[in-house]
């Protein structure tokens, strides 16, 4: 039993923090082109249902998990619309959705 809640106490971390590397890469190329937007919308979504559901069978590692997923997508969110409305501004076309 020890080694099933390592295991999904990694994967809980591994989840939390996978969309950090994309945060990185756009906040150091100031480019959203190629990212969609619509992929974050629907995985935020998907993070808050699932949220709902770990609260329902009252799972802690779920719980963290998916609240470190919501609260770094909405991240994301803010720092892709960030730079698409500063691309805009400046004319140059980027990809929305």
């Amino acid at each position: 039993m020890i080694d099933a809640q390592i295991l999904g106490w990694v994967a809980t971390i591994l989840f939390s923090i996978m969309i950090i590397p994309q945060m990185i890469k756009t906040i150091k190329s100031k480019d959203t082109n190629g990212v969609s937007l619509l992929l974050f919308i629907i995985f935020l979504i998907a993070n808050i249902i699932a949220l709902v559901y770990a609260f329902m069978i009252d799972q802690s590692p779920l719980i963290i998990k998916y609240i470190i997923a919501i609260i770094t997508t909405v991240i994301y969110i803010g720092i892709f619309l960030f730079y698409y409305t500063r691309k805009k501004r400046g004319g140059l076309n980027g990809t929305f959705l």
